[in-house]
């Protein structure tokens, strides 16, 4: 039976390209909370460019950076963006980000060793936006189980 571990997606938009100084402050952070992820309990991997972040990569658009990455359960995940330093950037978020009116984090399982594409993250996000929490696309709000078998 295989294992299944927990991928995310989310994405932001950007109130300014990430060398204007209203970036500044998060831009400053990103080596070390890419670190602060890497070493934390449960993680398992994270997308990257060939810089070790994700900045680089824009397939929704040059205004709008993506995050995926892959977990052992929800509660780790959880534990990382909400009980660690990490929870500073999720509260300073309005000061780079402008809210977004579509869904921007969506949640789902995957086999055990899979990395999920920008492409299939992307998936998850229209799927959450259109049919709302499934096992196919969640969020912390509704976690659905790991798939059976």
């Amino acid at each position: 039976m295989p294992d299944y571990h927990l991928a995310q997606i989310n994405i932001a938009q950007m109130k300014a390209p990430l060398h204007h100084p209203t970036m500044a402050s998060f831009v400053a952070q990103i080596v070390e909370i890419n670190t602060l992820a890497d070493n934390s309990p449960g993680f398992v991997w994270r997308l990257q460019d060939q810089y070790g972040d994700a900045t680089s990569i824009r397939p929704f658009g040059s205004t709008i950076l993506v995050n995926m990455s892959v977990w052992e359960s929800p509660r780790h995940l959880m534990d990382y963006v909400y009980k660690s330093v990490h929870k500073n950037v999720m509260q300073d978020r309005k000061q780079w980000f402008d809210a977004m009116e579509e869904s921007h984090m969506a949640l789902w399982w995957v086999e055990a060793g899979h990395r999920p594409t920008v492409d299939e993250g992307k998936t998850r996000l229209e799927h959450l936006f259109s049919n709302g929490e499934t096992p196919l696309a969640f969020t912390f709000r509704e976690v659905f189980p790991k798939p059976e078998g």
